[in-house]
């Protein structure tokens, strides 16, 4: 598969006729596609299900981008694959403003750079195996909640003392008024 032979469209013949469409459906493989949490396996297709569309002297491409994603789980540094799905609406027009649409040069339109900036953007910030995911090791580090109200008087009259690192002794003598 080769990426940037399948992401290169003609639309001559949509700017021809105005309002025309196209759909484009594609199976591809990228590489390099990763941020700091996500990576996208280099040998697992990125599918396209798009609609190329004339309008005037623009050709607009909408539709969906679904990719396969690997990442570290925030609390339990386990390894969870996933799947995410972006829409997409783009502008593909002769002067592009950047950051904002893309070239359309020779009557043609390269998808590349837009497929990597929605499979970029989709990919999970923060990325977590199971809502219930309790940690690397929950025996040896247990999650705990305290509770807002003390379950007898006994609490209530001495609350257990917390240590306190040495470090941070100097802030003990802080009075505020």
């Amino acid at each position: 598969m080769s990426a940037k032979k399948d992401l290169t469209i003609g639309v001559i013949d949509l700017l021809r006729q105005p309002g025309t469409r196209r759909e484009v459906t594609r199976s591809l493989l990228l590489d390099g596609l990763a941020i700091s949490t996500a990576v996208v396996p280099g040998d697992e297709p990125i599918d396209l299900d798009l609609v190329v569309e004339a309008q005037g002297e623009t050709v607009i491409v909408t539709g969906s981008i679904t990719t396969p994603w690997v990442g570290e789980c925030r609390r339990c540094l386990n390894d969870v694959p996933g799947r995410a799905t972006s829409k997409v609406r783009e502008i593909f027009e002769r002067r592009p403003v950047e950051g904002e649409t893309y070239p359309l040069a020779n009557e043609t339109i390269d998808l590349e750079q837009m497929v990597r900036d929605a499979v970029l953007l989709a990919l999970p910030l923060a990325p977590l195996c199971a809502d219930d995911c309790l940690g690397p090791a929950p025996d040896v580090f247990p999650a705990t909640v305290e509770q807002d109200e003390p379950d007898d008087e006994s609490e209530a009259l001495a609350p257990a003392p917390r240590a306190t690192d040495p470090r941070w002794s100097g802030l003990d003598q802080l009075k505020f008024d």
